[in-house]
């Protein structure tokens, strides 16, 4: 019994350690640079506000920096797929 519990810890960690080491495919990183891409033109709305911009002139840049990575009007943080 000791031994199984062994053996099954030691697979375990060998597939876990292997999954951390999977490089992701051309899919995958594309659909990382789009998250990136939607999240940073975020930070520069929230940036655009806190400086005192309008919402409109703000909701304006995000529309422009979201075109054809985003969904919707305020660009959701969901992509194309």
């Amino acid at each position: 019994m000791k031994h199984a519990f062994l053996t099954l810890a030691m697979i375990l960690t060998a597939s876990t350690a292997l999954a951390q080491t999977a490089k992701p495919d051309a899919r995958a990183r594309e659909d990382i640079a789009a998250h990136r891409k939607i999240a940073a033109a975020h930070e520069k709305a929230a940036k655009c506000l806190e400086a005192g911009g309008s919402e409109k002139e703000c909701h304006a840049h995000l529309a422009k920096d979201c075109k054809d990575i985003a969904i919707g009007k305020y660009c959701g943080m969901r992509h194309r797929h």
